[in-house]
């Protein structure tokens, strides 16, 4: 049955390769994320946080043998729409309603388009008569909201540094709207100056907005500001789910204890503050 109230519900969720049939990447995890919530998922490299945001992406394999991650049990829904193994049909509504930002974006923008072109692709491929001054408007807004200057945007990818062109692609994620924002690692490549002010207009547009977002890092402090609620993923497991100061104030797993130890030497804080 799918939850309605949902925007994500996964229930008993294992997801496997092609060519690896005794290995889950994420095996067995229950998760439901509400409307206008923002989730963080953390873990270790290797412990299925990539894999989980491809397939609530709705990147999952649809036929036997075809690559990328297969859900091998259980179930999945995103915006009432089963995910498992999603049809033409469902393709394409989340494509549209979800908004992806896979890991290393930054380095994949297609070499042969500007800036501009680069943000508003996805809008324009939706709708080639989508007026193309007013897509250009909502670009230059987007950029200007990552903290990236407009004189950038007729400029190619190869001419931007790592952290503009990070930027550009979490731009380009945004541009349709949508309900949903799978961000995975989206500061990485970005400056530590350059990270928070970043972070910050991303919860200001949520605001504005009301989208539901899922954000992967492996990095505590980064979830702890943006998220409202941390999951960690330890090979492939849920292993702990709550606000995060919940989460690694009192952590009953050896990895979740860790994280904690590596919030303190990255911020020199103790005790978390409380989760907001």
């Amino acid at each position: 049955m799918v939850d309605s109230g949902a925007v994500v519900v996964t229930r008993d969720l294992s997801v496997g390769y092609p060519g690896q049939p005794r290995f889950d990447a994420v095996r067995g995890v229950d998760l439901r994320i509400a409307p206008g919530e923002l989730v963080g998922v953390v873990g270790e490299t290797g412990a299925g946080k990539s894999t989980l945001a491809r397939v609530l992406a709705g990147r999952a394999a649809r036929r036997p043998g075809e690559r990328g991650p297969r859900v091998v049990g259980g179930s999945v829904s995103v915006l009432g729409m089963r995910a498992e193994r999603p049809g033409r049909i469902a393709s394409r509504f989340l494509g549209a309603q979800v908004g992806f930002l896979p890991q290393d974006a930054g380095r994949n923008l297609p070499a042969g388009l500007t800036v501009v072109e680069t943000v508003t692709q996805p809008l324009l491929e939706r709708d080639r008569r989508f007026d193309r001054r007013d897509a250009g408007m909502r670009a230059a807004e987007l950029l200007d909201a990552v903290q990236l200057p407009l004189a950038i945007m007729d400029r190619y990818p190869w001419e931007l540094s790592a952290g503009q062109r990070q930027r550009v692609a979490i731009a380009r994620s945004l541009i349709l709207q949508p309900m949903l924002w799978i961000a995975d690692e989206p500061t990485s490549s970005v400056d530590v100056a350059t990270r928070g002010p970043v972070l910050d207009t991303l919860l200001e547009l949520q605001a504005e907005r009301v989208f539901s977002a899922l954000i992967v890092s492996h990095d505590a402090a980064v979830m702890h500001r943006t998220t409202q609620r941390v999951v960690v993923l330890h090979r492939g497991v849920l292993i702990a789910d709550g606000p995060a100061a919940q989460v690694l104030e009192d952590p009953d797993h050896p990895y979740v204890r860790g994280l904690r130890d590596d919030y303190f030497l990255r911020t020199g804080v103790i005790a978390l503050p409380a989760a907001h």
